[in-house]
């Protein structure tokens, strides 16, 4: 291997007493995918964020590019440095088009008004480059997630930057998009780029990873090579623990007896969802697998009553039920953790304490509608300690937190209602392994104690290491499901098949 282009040598940052990196060594090659790993909190951020120019380090940290030491200054230090950072958020203006985006803080002008054309020209080379299908005059607002983080990539590439951090790039993306963009990332790794990507995603880093380093903690754990770069491996530099406790499953495997729990039957909305029908049963773990698109999280909107019924009922306990609202369902003992707890799950500019106790107010309340703060406090504190949430204290806001712990305190809220029945909605999208363990510990506790639990989920060993039982969903309907027992344990390729409809061609 050629002498690499980066080169970063005890670095490390501390925001007042806090040492958030301590003497973390980084080398990467040009012409690689350098995989960055670690827990929420293990400081690949802030590291990427002094590369970038956007931090600081302390004294006695040396960066080096092709060799020679450079100081950057700020961000314009570190893309005059050749570096671009592409963020899990995307800084992109969505009321300019692609040219005026890509040549943001660098525009060209002629007699003090901006050469538009002369910037569509500049791009459009880049846009073919990397095979985009739509213009440089095309709005952003009007394009999708993937063609906005390859808008991204192209201003990178305009700025000719030799060093790409990506950070969580397909959190947003669907399956094609994050295909093709992993496409485009092996493009630009022959082209010679060194690409810095950071992932949650085992997947993703098999798939790309050319080496991974592990942070835990502030500091360097190690690295792998290709050859190496195995997941119980990466888990346990990640949490310093064993792959073989990462799936918890203790609880009973064996049927209960009498009438599930939750029955859904015949539920159908003419649209996404056509006659559905599902069951689990009390301590029982049930997976609801299949491809973006099948419809799980609509067939889920139904049974809360979010979206319409146009046919079909629930059951609860073997007794019908009228569920119009997802507050009805709550009253029923449905309780719901959605996919997205940004957007529709948590108040992040409340505390803690008020997002925990926001299903249970009127609970609470004394003396003709006063919320008893004493016992909402007990309740927050007693979450943070049942289920390990890390934060300063049950006051500060919920946005502050990491991932794992935001969804964490949702899961606190739906717990508070003691509900029958968990709908668990793609509970670990975008949490690190060690948080993602400890939900998979949670789920297998309200198993244990009796809970009916369904769990929606695209992460397939997930659902394979957390489930008894995995219903398949395939364009709207239920494809089929297979059971876990001792003789038959669940796996990928039969999900898969039953998901993509391969079993009928083996038939």
């Amino acid at each position: 291997m050629s002498e690499p282009i980066l080169e970063m040598r005890r670095v490390s940052k501390s925001f007042f007493s806090i040492k958030a990196l301590r003497d973390v060594d980084l080398t990467v090659y040009a012409g690689e995918i350098h995989a960055l790993m670690g827990e929420n909190g293990a400081g690949k951020s802030t590291l990427m964020k002094i590369l970038s120019g956007a931090y600081r380090p302390d004294p006695g940290s040396e960066i080096r590019i092709d060799g020679q030491p450079v100081q950057i200054s700020g961000p314009h230090g570190g893309r005059a440095a050749g570096i671009a950072i592409i963020y899990q958020e995307l800084s992109l203006a969505p009321n300019l088009s692609v040219a005026e985006n890509i040549y943001l803080g660098r525009e060209v002008s002629r007699g003090g008004l901006l050469a538009r054309e002369a910037m569509q020209a500049g791009v459009g080379p880049i846009l073919a480059r990397l095979g985009a299908d739509f213009t440089a005059q095309t709005l952003v607002a009007n394009l999708s997630m993937g063609q906005r983080q390859l808008v991204e990539i192209a201003r990178a590439l305009h700025a000719r930057s030799r060093i790409l951090i990506m950070d969580e790039p397909t959190t947003a993306l669907s399956a094609g998009e994050s295909e093709r963009l992993f496409a485009l990332i092996r493009q630009l790794r022959a082209e010679g780029l060194a690409i810095i990507y950071i992932s949650h995603r085992m997947d993703e880093v098999y798939a790309l990873g050319d080496r991974v380093t592990v942070l835990r903690d502030g500091t360097l754990v190690g690295s792998l090579d290709k050859p190496d770069i195995r997941a119980d491996a990466i888990v346990r530099m990640m949490v310093g623990r064993d792959v073989s406790s990462f799936y918890k499953k203790e609880h009973d495997l064996k049927a209960r007896p009498g009438a599930p729990v939750l029955a859904a039957v015949d539920i159908a909305d003419n649209r996404r969802v056509k006659g559905c029908s599902l069951t689990v049963h009390a301590g029982e773990v049930v997976g609801l697998a299949g491809l973006v698109g099948a419809g799980r999280t609509e067939l889920a909107h139904l049974i809360i009553g979010a979206a319409p019924m146009i046919s079909g009922h629930v059951e609860i306990e073997g007794r019908a039920v009228r569920i119009r609202t997802p507050g009805e369902a709550l009253d029923a003992g449905i309780a719901y953790l959605t996919e997205d707890r940004k957007a529709l799950g948590l108040f992040l500019d409340m505390s803690c304490l008020d997002n925990i106790n926001l299903a249970v107010l009127g609970r609470d309340a004394k003396f003709g509608g006063i919320l008893d703060r004493d016992k909402a406090r007990d309740r927050a504190k007693r979450a943070f300690a049942a289920l390990g949430i890390r934060a300063a204290n049950v006051g500060v806001p919920a946005g502050g937190l990491s991932g794992g712990n935001q969804q964490k305190v949702l899961l606190s809220r739906l717990l508070a209602i003691g509900p029958k029945i968990l709908i668990l909605d793609e509970p670990t999208r975008g949490v690190d392994v060690g948080a993602k363990s400890e939900i998979y510990s949670i789920i297998d506790n309200l198993a244990k104690s009796g809970a009916a639990v369904l769990v929606i989920s695209s992460d397939l060993p997930e659902i394979i290491g957390i489930c008894d039982r995995v219903v398949v969903m395939r364009a709207g309907q239920i494809a089929g499901q297979i059971r876990r027992d001792a003789k038959s344990p669940l796996n990928q390729e039969e999900i898969m098949a039953l998901a993509t409809g391969t079993e009928q061609l083996d038939a």
